[in-house]
């Protein structure tokens, strides 16, 4: 049995960066430490912060002091503004390209735009991008229902496939005289959904490493179970080996938030099965 792994597995840019922010401010600063909703999607790592003492909340009621640290996510501008009113250190652990997103999301509101965001309505990325006019497409078939207006900017959740991106953008065209269009998808994203997308094709099945609440990950299931027989899981003992029974070749692709530790696992797992 081959087991090939998807090229750009595994941690992107903007998550290491975060990881990167948090390791110094939890060395540096005084606690308690806290981020509004996890600071990457995987379990098993917010869990390892956890116990370095990294707190997880829901939101800022009763904290009154402390650090906040701004999830790789991002966080809605009005947020940050209360957690600094209540004295909170902010540490912005912001993904470079999500906060991309944000600038142009905010520039094209201030020039008049009706602001479109591609993206998953709920998602934390998208809250932080979204105001009370702006509106949510998650699919192409959602623009036949909307109001028309004179002009339309669009920018996109940085993990979003450019295949949907395009088809929305293409069929807003019939709903304004003018359109701007912002491309924030995060390159290493769509490269590594390329990778998955072109391993999935060649292989006998494909395991897809992630948190199940991965937005990115969730997308790379979708796009591999288009060609293969797929399977997103989040840790080794979720294999059922009676999935590997005879295959040749089983590729495996971690998410942007997927640490290679874990990678590791379920390819030795898949390898021990082989031998």
């Amino acid at each position: 049995m081959r087991v090939i792994i998807a090229k750009g597995s595994g941690f992107c840019f903007g998550v290491k960066r975060a990881l990167a922010i948090v390791e110094e401010a939890l060395g540096e600063e005084r606690g308690p430490f806290y981020t509004l909703g996890p600071l990457i999607h995987n379990p098993q790592v917010v869990d390892r912060l956890s116990r370095r003492g990294l707190k997880v909340i829901d939101n800022l009621k009763g904290i009154k002091a402390g650090t906040l640290i701004i999830r790789s996510h991002g966080l809605p501008t009005a947020t940050i503004e209360i957690a600094k009113k209540r004295g909170l250190k902010i540490v912005d652990a912001t993904c470079p390209y999500v906060k991309r997103a944000q600038e142009r999301a905010r520039e094209l509101e201030a020039k008049g735009y009706q602001l479109v965001i591609v993206g998953d309505r709920g998602h934390p990325e998208v809250e932080s991008m979204a105001s009370e006019k702006s509106i949510v497409l998650q699919r192409p078939s959602q623009v036949e229902k909307m109001e028309s207006y004179s002009r339309i900017g669009v920018v996109a959740q940085t993990t979003q496939s450019l295949e949907n991106f395009k088809e929305i953008v293409k069929r807003l065209r019939s709903k304004t005289k003018e359109l701007k269009v912002h491309a924030t998808i995060c390159s290493a994203v769509s490269r590594q959904q390329r990778s998955t997308r072109e391993l999935a094709k060649k292989v006998d099945l494909m395991l897809i490493i992630g948190g199940r609440n991965s937005a990115n990950t969730k997308r790379l299931a979708q796009i591999s179970k288009e060609f293969t027989e797929t399977y997103h899981i989040e840790r080794p003992f979720e294999i059922d080996l009676r999935w590997l029974k005879n295959r040749e070749i089983v590729g495996i692709s971690g998410g942007a938030s997927t640490p290679e530790w874990l990678i590791d696992e379920v390819r030795e797992k898949v390898k021990s099965y082989g031998n």
